[in-house]
């Protein structure tokens, strides 16, 4: 049974992708992928082959045009909105069968992107309706969470970004040194600023940032580490594959979930804090609905808005490692009592097996 997994957007490196193709391996799959990134970083066990071409726009749609004509499998798994209507159509004349993953609602995320205005905002609207469209009538339609959209695909199915613990580290025993780590994009929506003015707060305290820099936040980063007394307790990593990613856990004491509450945000579960829960990191949020309700639930960490009220959390932390370490625990085992990872994939790969019958 081979499958293709493709993005013309996406880095290899990703971790839902990691997520979904080690269920299918796991289950016994062949499957290729074909995105950016190098090989190194594909997940285990699958064929990767480069998508060609640089990140700009005209590359990308390059890449919309012709990863669809590369794909072998008899099933196509589409994880970038813009490339869903050309494998649409061409995976219909190749007969395959076309699965779109859907990981955010692309309309209110647009809002949270500056680049998204003017013309290219509508272009990249318009870009949106047209893979939302496509993808509810897709054979399968995953999606990240359950207010994802499209809500009334014929055949949609919830596959959420429950931890994979073969790809993460445990955090175990407590560093000398306190340390926040923070995994995923870093943007000034997901508390880049944020985190900045909470290290110049928190002088006992090392930061890890793994992940992308977005483009229109570099320049601020540059001048803050220039010129930043706190700028050797941060260190930004890049993106790194999940496990490399997750290896940052080990020791840390805390995980870092400072989203602001945008459209795109304020109703969804960071996958992040499924993630840190897991490896035994307690965990400071911002207020958003969702995960002030599994932070409490829990009782796995602290919720707080201003840099002031987050610093103030981790300086106490220095002073009742009891109290961090109980955070700890509880929040480890309130994962491995709600989180059942296995059962979540095993759907995934059961309905993706449906399809070639």
């Amino acid at each position: 049974m081979q499958i293709s997994l493709v993005s013309s957007a996406d880095e290899v490196s990703d971790a839902r992708l990691h997520r979904l193709c080690n269920a299918l391996i796991k289950d016994g799959k062949s499957v290729e992928v074909i995105a950016l990134g190098k090989s190194v970083d594909a997940p285990a066990g699958v064929s990767f082959k480069k998508a060609l071409g640089s990140k700009s726009f005209i590359a990308r749609i390059i890449r919309d045009i012709t990863i669809p004509f590369q794909t072998k499998g008899r099933v196509v798994i589409v994880v970038a909105p813009d490339l869903l209507a050309t494998t649409w159509l061409i995976s219909k004349l190749r007969r395959q069968k076309l699965v779109a993953d859907v990981h955010e609602d692309y309309l209110r995320l647009l809002q949270d992107r500056t680049w998204a205005k003017g013309l290219i905002g509508q272009a990249a609207g318009l870009i949106a309706r047209i893979a939302t469209f496509v993808a509810k009538s897709s054979s399968l339609t995953t999606v990240a969470d359950v207010q994802v959209p499209p809500l009334n695909a014929k055949n949609r199915l919830v596959v959420r970004n429950l931890p994979d613990n073969s790809l993460i580290t445990q955090s175990g025993q407590l560093s000398n040194t306190p340390t926040a780590i923070y995994i995923g994009d870093i943007r000034k929506s997901r508390g880049l600023k944020k985190i900045l003015e909470v290290a110049e707060l928190s002088p006992n305290w090392n930061f890890e940032l793994i992940g992308n820099i977005a483009e229109a936040d570099k320049e601020f980063v540059e001048l803050w580490q220039s010129t930043s007394p706190a700028a050797s307790r941060v260190t930004f990593h890049g993106k790194l594959a999940p496990k490399q990613s997750w290896r940052f856990a080990e020791g840390a004491w805390v995980g870092l979930s400072l989203l602001d509450p945008t459209p795109a945000f304020v109703d969804a579960i960071p996958s992040k804090l499924y993630e840190y829960l897991s490896c035994g990191l307690a965990v400071v949020s911002t207020n958003l609905p969702r995960s002030v309700q599994i932070i409490s639930e829990s009782n796995s960490g602290v919720i707080a808005d201003s840099p002031a009220e987050i610093s103030n959390a981790l300086i106490k932390f220095e002073s009742d490692k009891e109290s961090l370490n109980q955070l700890r625990s509880n929040g480890m085992n309130w994962a491995k009592n709600n989180l059942n990872s296995p059962a979540e994939y095993e759907r995934f790969t059961a309905a993706i097996s449906n399809l070639f019958k």
